[in-house]
Formats: structure tokens, C-alpha cells, sequence
């Protein structure tokens, strides 16, 4: 548990989540969607978040909520 809230306490990983509730998107949609963070930044989050096993990558290449994922946030499609 304190590395989960360690992970989500880091820079954009809350709102990296909080992008994907609704629906997937590629690393550039996302990029456009987090105000155009940093490509190191997104994919340090990513990879994170994908090793919590938070996102994953999806049939179209792009990222979405796990299961897991989706239990963080109320409102998810998941």
C-alpha cells in the first residue's frame, strides 16, 4: 500500500489516470491531454504505472485503465 500511494503521490501519474477513465489513448493523445508534458515524463509514468499494473497497453496500441485501475477512480468505464 505505501508504494502504491508513493506512485500516485509522483507528478502527473493521478492525472495520467484520471485521462484514461473515459477512454484509451495513444502516448500523443495523451501528451496533448496532460498539457503537453514531457515525452521522458510520460513514459516514466507510464512504464510505472504499467509495472503497478494500472494501465496497460491495448489491442489499438494504445493505453487504458486496468481493472485495477479503474477501481481507483469513481466514474471509469471499467
Amino acid at each position: 500500500m505505501p508504494a502504491l500511494l508513493d506512485l500516485l503521490g509522483r507528478r502527473w501519474a493521478l492525472r495520467i489516470l484520471w485521462e484514461l477513465r473515459q477512454q484509451p489513448a495513444t502516448f500523443q493523445e495523451l501528451q496533448r491531454r496532460c498539457d503537453s508534458m514531457s515525452t521522458s515524463v510520460l513514459s516514466r509514468r507510464l512504464s510505472e504505472l504499467k509495472d503497478a499494473q494500472l494501465v496497460a497497453k491495448d489491442r489499438a496500441g494504445g493505453y487504458a485503465l486496468t481493472e485495477s485501475g479503474s477501481r481507483l477512480l469513481p466514474g471509469s468505464e471499467k
